[in-house]
């Protein structure tokens, strides 16, 4: 069963910056700036957090995982071209 996420990140260095863009863009969909939509098993989300782990520096960078509802709404203002499949959308 796959489950919606957001990944976050601020990550300090412009050369893992890039390989995380780089790999971040394999498991979802790049949706702002440092944040993606994803859609994974359990597997998948035990597999990407590992990854992300191993390129990151922990002292230096944050990356925030964060589980959506099932029946999300979203409210997109502004510039919001990129829409996940199976997202409800309402614009204001």
């Amino acid at each position: 069963m796959k489950t919606n996420y957001l990944v976050c990140y601020d990550i300090r260095d412009e050369k893992r910056l890039a390989r995380i863009y780089r790999y971040m863009r394999r498991w979802g969909l790049h949706i702002q700036y440092s944040v993606f939509y994803c859609r994974l098993t359990r597997h998948e989300l035990i597999e990407l957090k590992d990854k992300l782990e191993m390129l990151i520096d922990a002292r230096k960078d944050d990356v925030r995982v964060y589980p959506l509802p099932e029946s999300m709404k979203v409210t997109i203002m502004g510039r919001g071209d990129r829409i996940p499949e199976g997202v409800d959308i309402f614009l204001s």
